[in-house]
């Protein structure tokens, strides 16, 4: 009975998180700060792409597990940035499907670049679901609950802008998502003569970091700091990676809703990185799962080549 009660809170934790059209959660930030912030494109100054899959709370539930599968590009053009991400979040009976382009453009700012970002894409949520009311009432007493079966193709277009400023070793960006906070209306009826109307809550980021060189050179401390929040509830994590010899890292994040992260990371053939992380969850759920697993590939490919030699023939030998 202990362990229903339990099973039943997390779902309506589950279906509140829905509601409110709360964003991904990723472990590994570093990878995924196009998704959050727009003027991050063309930052690292090379070709950029990256596919992430998060699966969380492993063996907790039969199905509606939490899973996100995110992939994002980006590239610089000289002041320009562009950037194209897709997310496919799972949680629950919801499914939501995003994809945005991201423009940057920057500017010399002391001794680093700041950069502007914006952009725009859609979003196209469904729910699917069997509502079943654990005090046995009729689901269609509650005007939260969207009750036409299938709810699908709801699309709206969505909005974002951050700033990003990156020197020697630093970076430090702001940013917000959903500016617009649109709503969607699902159908409570066949005949659709009654909504059932869901907010997108608009949130903020912050994020920052910077490289600590260690006495041995090959050694690299990298703290960093990731904020998130819709102006109700904030998250933050903190992380710390030690880097050797820019092809292996490892470290511990701290996350504030009761999660102690572990990450290992290779960098393999030069340019491509393979990294994951498992979070060891410390609340009460950490009984009933066996961790959350986050595992991201991709590469990074340096664009810029040494201008070869000019050539001069001496008229002397023409």
């Amino acid at each position: 009975m202990k362990k229903q009660i339990f099973f039943l809170k997390i779902f309506i934790t589950l279906t509140m998180g829905v509601f409110a059209q709360q964003e991904s959660q990723y472990s590994q930030s570093t990878y995924t700060q196009l998704l959050a912030n727009p003027a991050y494109a063309g930052s690292d100054g090379r070709i950029c792409a990256f596919a992430t899959q998060r699966l969380q709370w492993v063996g907790a539930f039969s199905k509606g597990a939490p899973q996100v599968t995110a992939f994002n590009v980006d590239a610089g053009i000289k002041k320009f940035g562009l950037g194209i991400s897709i997310e496919n979040d799972v949680l629950g009976f919801e499914q939501d499907l995003k994809a945005n382009l991201s423009l940057a453009y920057k500017f010399s700012l002391g001794k680093g670049d700041l950069r502007l970002g914006l952009k725009w894409g859609i979003v196209n949520s469904t729910i699917d679901a069997d509502w079943k009311v654990a005090d046995g009432s009729d689901a269609s007493s509650d005007p939260a609950i969207p009750i036409a079966g299938k709810a699908s193709d709801l699309n709206f277009l969505d909005f974002g802008f951050g700033v990003y400023y990156k020197a020697d070793g630093l970076y430090l960006g702001i940013s917000s998502t959903h500016i617009l906070e649109s709503e969607l209306e699902f159908d409570r009826d066949q005949e659709g003569t009654s909504k059932t109307v869901m907010p997108v809550k608009r949130h903020y980021y912050i994020m920052a970091g910077y490289n600590i060189p260690f006495t041995n050179p090959l050694l690299e401390f990298k703290p960093s700091i990731f904020v998130q929040s819709d102006g109700l509830k904030t998250q933050l994590s903190f992380t710390g990676l030690v880097e050797y010899n820019k092809k292996l890292w490892g470290g511990v994040s701290l996350r504030t809703d009761k999660a102690v992260i572990g990450i290992f990371g290779v960098k393999l053939f030069k340019w491509v990185d393979v990294s994951y992380s498992y979070d060891f969850v410390v609340s009460d759920i950490k009984e009933y799962n066996e961790g959350t697993h986050e595992i991201v590939m991709g590469f990074a490919l340096d664009v810029k080549r040494d201008k070869t030699p000019e050539k001069y023939k001496s008229i002397r030998f023409l």
